[in-house]
């Protein structure tokens, strides 16, 4: 027997409260699109309540529900009705309407946000290798790494699937290593590695986790913020690249080696590849965004900057400077 219209209002309004829940909340004009909501609607009704369509058991492991199906297909229809059409391409939730790969949302920056988390992973390996023995910046460095490979982790699992929960991991992995970068940028910079210097880096470390810990309870608990969260970034990310910008000059300026301008030049490749952020654009061949290219621009100097910190490291034993930890 069929069921009524209010059986099917019913059974259909706790559905749609899921997709409500599980889906991003973002404000795009996708999501304000009459046909879009139409086909929702009108699929979640029919895949959902009335047949009851199963989803794959690959999608299933990647959290994908038979709502969030619907909301998936309906981006994928509507983009391409709208293209054979001549209209705009529109974001949905807050993203361009990517094709999926076996599940994952954004293929392209899953694979680079992998790409990245190796590369430090192998710095670290790098590290461990070719660091002189009592390296005093030795556990800075490693710290630098972990907090790398953290960042890069929580960047692919949120681009393999977009929740709120992997959103805000991904948001505080990225704040916790650029945030980093400035720890111990000025401890390498002003040669505070050294003992008379002990209290003076450990007050700092307090004032930077009092700072991170600030920061993410803003975010958390008081307003969600995507202004803020990138605006403090940017000011974070600029003071540390002002740092290694200054330290390039003077060091390039005294030793008359290439390898020592080479955080100036890693600041400045850093700095081109973030307007990829700014020139956003609808993915190229539905798959490859700004996004996405800004992820796989940053390979190349994550791998770079391990080569500067081992050719730094002998620079300083070579010379002297006081970088070695004497056992007591």
């Amino acid at each position: 027997m069929r069921p009524s219209r209010l059986t099917r209002t019913k059974l259909l309004l706790p559905l749609l409260l899921l997709a409500a829940t599980v889906l991003p909340v973002y404000a795009s004009r996708g999501d304000d699109l009459p046909e879009f909501k139409a086909c929702v609607q009108t699929c979640i009704e029919k895949s959902c309540v009335l047949q009851k369509t199963p989803v794959a058991l690959h999608l299933r492991l990647l959290f994908w529900t038979c709502p969030s199906e619907c909301d998936y297909a309906c981006q994928r229809s509507i983009t391409q009705s709208r293209e054979r059409n001549g209209q705009s391409i529109e974001q949905f939730h807050g993203k361009w309407p990517f094709r999926r790969l076996f599940g994952v949302q954004e293929p392209f920056s899953v694979l680079f946000s992998i790409l990245n988390g190796y590369a430090h992973y192998n710095g670290l390996h790098s590290l461990h290798h070719e660091l002189p023995k009592n390296y005093a910046l030795a556990s800075y460095y490693r710290w630098f790494s972990y907090i790398g490979m953290f960042c890069w982790f929580w960047s692919t699992i949120f681009h393999t699937r977009d929740f709120i929960f992997t959103e805000r991991m991904d948001y505080f992995g990225a704040g916790a290593n650029v945030l980093y970068g400035l720890y111990y940028s000025p401890i390498r910079i002003f040669r505070l590695y050294r003992p008379q210097y002990r209290r003076t880096v450990r007050i700092w470390g307090y004032v930077c986790i009092v700072a991170y810990l600030a920061h993410v309870y803003y975010l958390q608990f008081v307003r969600w913020d995507y202004t803020y969260n990138m605006a403090a970034n940017v000011v974070v990310g600029t003071l540390t690249n002002c740092l290694w910008t200054y330290f390039s000059i003077q060091h390039y300026t005294k030793l008359r080696r290439f390898w020592a301008a080479w955080p100036g030049l890693i600041v400045t490749w850093l700095i081109m590849a973030m307007s990829l952020e700014l020139l956003d654009f609808p993915p190229i061949a539905d798959a490859l965004d700004a996004h996405a290219l800004w992820h796989a621009m940053t390979i190349l100097p994550a791998i770079w900057w391990y080569r500067f910190l081992i050719h730094d490291s002998r620079q300083n034993v070579e010379y002297g400077e006081d970088i070695l930890r004497v056992k007591a």
